[in-house]
């Protein structure tokens, strides 16, 4: 059944429930050229419908002042004027309590020192690019190698990886785990997946509990199937150890003038906006996302699909057969994401294990359908497979080229 309410904004309308429990609906009883409005009241998106409505005076740009609004004017209604002010003063103060949390959130300001825990290429990407937000943050590289420790400290690059690109002054390099963490106010974690715990509960008794750790590593452990998310926590000994997880994506494009957009999710959207804050430049634009379980997943399959990318490209099988690829990749995340909520649970075990074995249903495991079809998902696998910049893509290719696996590695 169908209840009225009268609609304070346009008083010549009426507010609908809709009986699809979809939200209210704007409804104009005589004219046709109206404003249709449909706002979401359940996890759906809200649609809007808009039509051009002569009756009714458009509110004023932000500069003007809505006192100023003639009285000659038939429309300017006692009404009207009320609601526009109304709506100016809500909008002047959503605009101060943003700039004064901005003033009072500057997270870059407040950081002195960020530990990056890993000299491999994306560690090194990412101490160049947190250096350049900052000149007076030191930033220091916990690296194993002693030659790579030496080269950054006195030649200000890395040896083995970027050689050609000269780090800023403020960052350096030490193989003392207690010595780089000593008064960090972020971690990095760009170690490889399949040796972080090990090397997390190496480091465990130098780790403050309090201190945030971003998850700059993809993919998913070997022997134990365990995501990053359940990694650190675990490794640590400390279950509430804050942490995010990074899209990670070819971030030294970034410092080379590249515009680049990548996700940081976590549970806790202070932590979020908090790496956002201090990571994000007018180069790197950077989304925040609650879903951790879908930002990881979607990395764990573009691993896999970067070697499938590479073995069509060492194949000179050609760009439609690329495309190809990743179409029916696509097509084979939809399908899951779908079938997850239709079929019973043992028909989609079986399916899990029949295509190809690393399909399987991200929704089951927590993941969000707007993350694997967005930049996370769909957008970092497209960039994988046709950029070869993947150490992985990089595997699939030499594969098809003849080369045998255990060379490769």
């Amino acid at each position: 059944m169908e209840s009225a309410l009268t609609n304070p904004l346009f008083p010549k309308t009426q507010s609908v429930q809709s009986p699809h429990n979809l939200g209210l609906v704007q409804k104009f009883p005589s004219n046709p050229n109206s404003v249709l409005v449909l706002h979401s009241s359940s996890n759906y998106s809200g649609v809007c419908m808009c039509f051009v409505d002569e009756t009714v005076k458009p509110l004023p740009p932000p500069s003007q002042n809505p006192d100023l609004i003639s009285d000659t004017d038939p429309v300017s209604t006692t009404e009207h004027r009320r609601v526009v002010r109304l709506a100016w003063e809500k909008l002047v103060r959503w605009s101060r309590s943003w700039q004064s949390k901005a003033a009072t959130n500057d997270v870059l300001g407040r950081t002195n020192k960020v530990v990056v825990l890993g000299g491999g290429s994306f560690g090194t990407a990412m101490a160049a690019h947190v250096a350049n937000r900052k000149a007076q943050l030191e930033v220091s590289m916990l690296v194993r190698d002693p030659q790579i420790c030496q080269s950054i400290n006195e030649k200000h690059c890395n040896c083995k990886y970027f050689p050609e690109h000269i780090l800023p002054e403020n960052v350096t390099a030490t193989a003392d785990a207690k010595a780089a963490l000593l008064g960090a106010d972020f971690c990095l974690h760009a170690i490889p997946v399949q040796f972080s715990s090990s090397f997390l509960k190496g480091i465990a008794d130098c780790v403050d509990p309090s201190w945030p750790f971003i998850s700059l590593s993809k993919g998913l452990e070997l022997d134990t199937l365990r995501m990053m998310s359940q990694i650190i926590p675990q490794s640590l000994r400390n279950p509430c150890q804050p942490d995010t997880h990074w899209d990670e994506n070819r971030l030294s494009n970034a410092d080379k003038g590249k515009k680049m957009a990548m996700v940081v999710a976590s549970k806790d959207k202070q932590m979020a906006n908090a790496v956002q804050q201090l990571l994000a430049s007018k180069n790197l634009r950077i989304s925040t996302s609650s879903d951790v379980t879908g930002v990881e997943i979607a990395g764990a399959l573009k691993n896999v699909l970067a070697i499938a990318a590479g073995i069509v490209e060492g194949m000179n099988l050609g760009n439609n057969s690329m495309a190809a690829l990743v179409a029916q990749v696509h097509w084979y995340i939809r399908r899951h994401l779908c079938y997850n909520v239709v079929l019973d649970y043992n028909i989609r075990m079986e399916i899990e294990y029949l295509i190809l074995g690393v399909f399987f249903p991200p929704m089951k495991m927590g993941a969000k359908w707007a993350t694997m079809t967005g930049l996370a998902g769909y957008g970092d696998i497209r960039l994988t497979c046709f950029v070869n910049l993947s150490r992985n893509r990089t595997v699939g290719v030499r594969l098809g080229s003849g080369e045998k696996l255990d060379d490769i590695l």
